[in-house]
């Protein structure tokens, strides 16, 4: 399968930068994983991320869990991501559409997989920006983390033709979403 799974985390937040969320790019890139078949997880930072982004130029599918809110955007400060938005697959995009709210990805990997995220983007930035090596490492963790969360649901969606999400109640049973993910 030629794709790639990308999530990035950032150095900044939204009550940092002038304009918010409206002014991702602005954000910073801390660091990006991706994931395909060939190379396995590879780390990005931000002196990296013109070759990270012709990397992922390389690949006719990107999947993302809010790539096209996010992670583009971020990208998008250090060279043109325009290209990559017709063969961006974003999950979370995907799933809101047919449920009509949103899905984090710790709720959907926790309903569909058994297993959540190990920490938050507000986490990641403050890890980040902390410049201790090692909790830097964690950030770069935690974001793989994420993208193995968001390749182990899309094979479970496809090899199964459905996802769990949480039930309306806290205690009460996942539902089964139904989904089309194939490979493009």
């Amino acid at each position: 399968m030629d794709e790639i799974y990308l999530d990035t985390e950032s150095q900044r937040g939204p009550e940092e930068v002038p304009g918010g969320w409206e002014n991702i790019p602005a954000f910073g890139l801390a660091v990006a994983v991706t994931w395909d078949p060939a190379f396995g997880f590879r780390d990005w930072l931000e002196p990296d991320a013109a070759l990270l982004l012709q990397e992922l130029a390389r690949f006719p599918r990107l999947i993302t869990f809010n790539g096209n809110r996010f992670d583009l955007p971020l990208l998008s400060a250090y060279g043109p991501t325009v290209a990559l938005r017709p063969r961006s697959f974003d999950v979370l995009a995907d799933l809101k559409r047919r449920l009509g709210f949103r899905v984090s990805l710790g709720d959907l990997a926790q309903a569909t997989l058994g297993r959540g995220k190990g920490g938050s983007g507000e986490e990641a930035i403050r890890w980040w920006r902390s410049g201790d090596p090692a909790l830097r490492r964690k950030v770069v963790e935690y974001c793989r983390q994420d993208v193995a969360l968001l390749r182990d649901c899309v094979e479970y969606g496809r090899q199964h033709g459905f996802v769990f999400i949480p039930g309306p109640a806290a205690d009460g049973p996942a539902q089964r979403v139904y989904v089309a993910w194939a490979p493009a």
